[in-house]
């Protein structure tokens, strides 16, 4: 029989971000916190639905409101976050609540910016229902 080589696994390395961008997208069904450092890299996630919540109890504000706190706290442990902007996009119940929590968490907001994208009289609205 053939021998089989051991192969080392590569230790991923401890990285530390100071800086970082807090996205949170606030759907009608369900509200996610990505957290990404500035050129974009994520480097932790969490939702209504990863925090324990299903169906439509992931659109609550209470939901988005763990979800952004629990996201904010493995951020600072983690990778020793410190300070961060925060999109926001979308129009769903949990925008203010996660948004108050990103604070509550103790990160330091630089800026707050709304990414919703609005259509600037694009693609034609499907017909009104008739009755």
């Amino acid at each position: 029989m053939a021998k089989r080589r051991q192969t080392k696994a590569v230790k991923k390395q401890k990285r530390t971000v100071s800086q970082g961008i807090v996205h949170i997208l606030s759907t009608f069904n369900n509200t996610i916190v990505n957290i990404t450092d500035t050129q974009g890299n994520t480097l932790v996630w969490e939702s209504g639905g990863t925090v324990g919540f299903k169906g439509t109890r992931k659109s609550t504000p209470y939901a988005a409101q763990l979800a952004a706190q629990k996201a904010v706290k493995r951020a600072m442990q983690e990778y020793g976050l410190q300070e961060a902007e925060v999109w926001i996009k979308g129009a769903g119940a949990g925008r203010e609540s996660a948004l108050k929590a990103v604070y509550a968490a103790g990160l330091k907001v630089t800026k707050i910016r709304d990414i919703t994208p609005v259509p600037h009289n694009g693609c034609r609205p499907p017909a009104r229902r008739r009755v």
